[in-house]
């Protein structure tokens, strides 16, 4: 009976070593979320592990010191799985709510390109090409910058649309001064529609300046030392669909002149180190964001 104890108090360590990868991979996994440096709650995090990281150093005392009975290792046995079962309830609970919302957010982007023919499938085209971008970068460019908010950012960069009138989203031909100086409010109107939600306080920057230029040029006149990183790279992933996506006033471009453009505005319209980190991405795999 004495070894069944400890052998039961042997696999409850096991478990309990199995919580504590499941916790870290948990507190990575929030971290990695739209709500980073918002909503965290650090402290509960890290309560958490210190928890399950003295629940370890009691299992080994136990069964070290060997205090115990069969009963005792059929308890801290059970603890154990109890506390593996509510654990990947959480994290399962946790990525079901995220896939949950990202599927809504993509339905809200359809709605958004429905009203305009020409959109179609360009967000989530931006949103592929910005992950593509983020995948190739510096290490040293990531900072600040998770994975997650920036699929969210691209993929809403164009939703201030919505409040752009349909006769100049769907005109045939160039725009006028007047219809212009509407449209170049889109950035503005995004962020006055995601500003309830205060997850995306994080990102909302980054989508209200994406049409930002290093020159100082952009829509709101914004110098590039306030440009943020994430920005810059929505803007040419936005630049190479723009380029590449066929609409009913002009043609697609070809994957070699969209990069021959968007080369020759480096530095100007476009951050020059992003527009590099791009150009050295493989063919095959800019190509293979195309637009379903």
């Amino acid at each position: 009976m004495f070894w069944i104890g400890q052998t039961l108090i042997l696999l409850g360590f096991i478990f309990q070593i199995c919580n504590l990868i499941i916790d870290i991979r948990f507190i990575l996994y929030k971290k990695n979320s739209i709500t980073e440096g918002k909503t965290h709650n650090h402290f509960l995090d890290f309560l958490i592990l210190g928890m399950v990281c003295l629940f370890c150093v009691v299992y080994l005392i136990i069964f070290f010191k060997q205090i115990q009975s069969v009963w005792v290792g059929i308890l801290l046995f059970a603890g154990a799985c109890f506390v593996t079962t509510v654990l990947l309830w959480i994290y399962t609970l946790t990525k079901g709510i995220r896939d949950s919302a990202f599927s809504i957010s993509k339905t809200l982007i359809g709605i958004v390109e429905a009203r305009d023919p020409n959109l179609n499938g360009h967000s989530l085209h931006v949103q592929e090409l910005a992950l593509l971008i983020y995948k190739y970068l510096p290490a040293g460019m990531h900072k600040g910058i998770s994975a997650e908010n920036l699929k969210y950012a691209a993929l809403f960069h164009d939703v201030g649309k919505l409040g752009i009138p349909e006769a100049i989203l769907n005109k045939p031909g160039s725009l006028n001064g007047e219809e212009w100086e509407q449209m170049r409010h889109h950035p503005e109107i995004s962020v006055k529609i995601l500003k309830p939600l205060s997850s995306f306080d994080y990102i909302r920057n980054w989508i209200l300046y994406h049409h930002e230029r290093m020159d100082g040029k952009g829509y709101l006149k914004i110098p590039k030392e306030q440009i943020p990183i994430a920005a810059r790279i929505i803007s040419v992933a936005d630049t190479y669909s723009a380029i590449t996506m066929a609409r009913s006033y002009k043609p697609g471009r070809s994957y070699e002149e969209a990069i021959a453009i968007i080369k020759d505005v480096a530095g100007s319209q476009l951050d020059k180190e992003v527009v590099d980190v791009f150009c050295s991405i493989p063919k095959d795999e800019v190509e293979g964001c195309a637009v379903n």
